[in-house]
């Protein structure tokens, strides 16, 4: 690895947004270290990147956050940026919805992304910067039918964000969350009708879009905190 000004970790880098946000983050200069299931994925992506370490595994191995904050370490000497996206999703009528996968999605959108959240803190504390930054979604503002489960973890991380903020203010970490509307990514892939037609948006997000989010609050000075940042396809109301 050759020598780099900051480093991130990107976890649920090996689809959708997490690999737009690390491709982004690599054009910006960025050490990554990058975390999935996945390893092919990740080995995959890390060969498009100039400064790239993988750790692949289960983002639910309690374990896992400080492996990675000290891969990040131990590869480029330092770890500035965590974004927090590994994610999932579980929709369906009370009669239809598999509670097995909405147990297993809180675990990971809740439990995993807490322990991520935490342990990256822990570390920023100590050296005095850095900035987290979560993935939540629009559906961590306001509801529909049939995904409450899967907003109820978004809304968790909404609130930890802004509790997390408070607490952190002027410490020199800062903690933003980004809410995406429908982004084109394998989220659905299992979904008989993808919400885009369902929900008749016809141009939704791309991966892309959410990456350049990410480098928009990265790239504010050090006295700027974006709390917040949601982007919609103009064609989705909710």
């Amino acid at each position: 690895m050759s020598a780099v000004q900051q480093a991130a970790v990107v976890t649920g880098a090996s689809s959708g947004i997490g690999v737009a946000v690390a491709e982004e983050l690599s054009a910006m200069g960025f050490g990554l270290v990058l975390t999935a299931r996945r390893e092919d994925r990740l080995r995959e992506l890390a060969g498009r990147c100039e400064n790239a370490a993988v750790v692949a595994g289960d983002i639910l191995d309690p374990d896992m956050p400080q492996r990675l904050i000290d891969q990040a370490v131990a590869s480029f000497g330092r770890c500035d940026v965590v974004v927090n996206n590994a994610g999932l999703i579980e929709a369906g009528t009370v009669e239809a919805i598999d509670l097995e996968r909405v147990c297993h999605m809180v675990r990971v959108n809740v439990e995993a992304a807490f322990r991520m959240a935490y342990v990256a803190l822990r570390h920023f504390k100590q050296t005095g910067a850095g900035y987290l930054i979560n993935t939540s979604s629009v559906v961590g503002t306001k509801v529909r039918p049939t995904a409450g489960a899967y907003s109820g973890t978004k809304y968790a991380i909404e609130a930890l964000s802004e509790a997390l903020r408070l607490e952190l203010a002027g410490s020199g970490v800062r903690v933003c969350c980004i809410e995406p509307g429908l982004v084109m990514t394998e989220l659905h892939a299992r979904w008989d009708v993808h919400p885009s037609q369902s929900m008749n948006i016809p141009r939704p997000l791309q991966a892309i879009d959410i990456a350049r989010c990410v480098r928009f609050v990265l790239e504010q000075p050090d006295h700027v905190v974006i709390p917040r940042l949601m982007a919609l396809p103009s064609d989705q109301a909710l």
